[in-house]
């Protein structure tokens, strides 16, 4: 089979096997990847297998290593893997991805594909009790990794008015963020805020007669801001391309063999900028050459099927000195 035809292939199995979640864009990871029969591929973010298994089955027999927060999904995404690709090495390890060099280096290998999808799993938005949604109550709770300490109630409880204005305006972009946080502020004088309806009715009210002209729901860039400080996202995602750099400036000696591809898929702003910045560095520095002139986006067809895919942009790199696309 053709590398073509099987990464094809590979993207149809993963679609007609979702489980539930759809893998955004990922013919275009397959296309920018090239996976290759026997090559190593490591998912700093594994979720619930879409684009691991895709992957493992275009190398397989190879090597995949996924990593991931959330110890269900990433029960969930070995099993989907391992069926994808029984005659390949598979691990899974639960971790952050930010830890993705210490582990490559501790089970012995080097990636010839990175992929990282920096969004939020569907299982886990549409499970009320995670509290990452607005549409439906549940505990204010956000966390990717259950164990970590602190939740996104302890966060609105604890912060100050002026804290809290501020992480909503710097994580979430919301120019009502002073508002929302006052409302915040006074509300939970009288009554803790524990559950996402209450956050949620409360943002709405901050916005006043605003909230009927939002493009948005009114609470979407409060409860991003709150989920990307409860599970420090972006200094996570900092510490993920720093060990990109160090592994491209290891020119073939580090945890990413010589000409690695890298792909790294995001949903907003804060994110992209992070990633845009990164790898134009390493093809400033002739480390790594563009796969992606601009990001890749979802078809208005992908959108119509799975409407979470409308924000996600792909960029990709490959190590090494080749041209970059002008």
């Amino acid at each position: 089979m053709t590398h073509d035809s099987a990464g094809n292939a590979a993207a149809e199995d993963s679609s007609r096997h979702a489980h539930g979640h759809q893998p955004v864009l990922l013919a275009s990871v397959i296309d920018l990847t090239a996976p290759k029969r026997g090559g190593c591929v490591i998912d700093a973010t594994a979720g619930r297998g879409g684009h691991a298994s895709a992957l493992a089955a275009a190398v397989d027999p190879g090597v995949v290593i996924l990593l991931d927060r959330d110890a269900g999904n990433l029960q969930h995404a070995l099993e989907r893997t391992r069926t994808a690709a029984p005659h390949s090495r598979i691990e899974g390890v639960h971790a952050d991805f930010r830890s993705v060099a210490t582990v490559a280096d501790r089970l012995g290998v080097r990636a010839d594909i990175l992929i990282a999808d920096l969004g939020v799993s569907s299982n886990q938005i549409d499970t009320p009790d995670r509290g990452f949604s607005f549409h439906d109550d549940g505990p204010l709770d956000m966390r990717l990794d259950r164990s970590l300490p602190v939740t996104a109630a302890d966060l609105v409880r604890d912060l100050s008015e002026s804290d809290i204005a501020s992480l909503i305006a710097t994580l979430g972009e919301d120019p009502f963020s002073r508002a929302i946080a006052r409302k915040i502020a006074q509300s939970r004088i009288t009554q803790p805020i524990t559950t996402t309806a209450h956050l949620a009715r409360l943002v709405r009210e901050a916005y006043g007669s605003r909230a009927r002209f939002s493009r948005l729901h009114p609470a979407t860039r409060t409860f991003m801001a709150l989920r990307i400080a409860v599970n420090d996202e972006l200094r996570a995602l900092e510490e993920l391309l720093g060990s990109i750099t160090s592994a491209a400036e290891a020119r073939g000696a580090g945890w990413l063999s010589d000409e690695a591809r890298v792909a790294v898929i995001s949903f907003h702003s804060l994110e992209d900028r992070q990633v845009k910045r990164s790898f134009a560095a390493l093809v400033d520095a002739a480390l790594a050459h563009r796969l992606t002139r601009r990001p890749e986006v979802a078809s208005d067809t992908e959108v119509a099927a799975n409407p979470r895919a409308r924000s996600a942009k792909l960029r990709a790199i490959a190590l090494g000195t080749r041209k970059s696309l002008p």
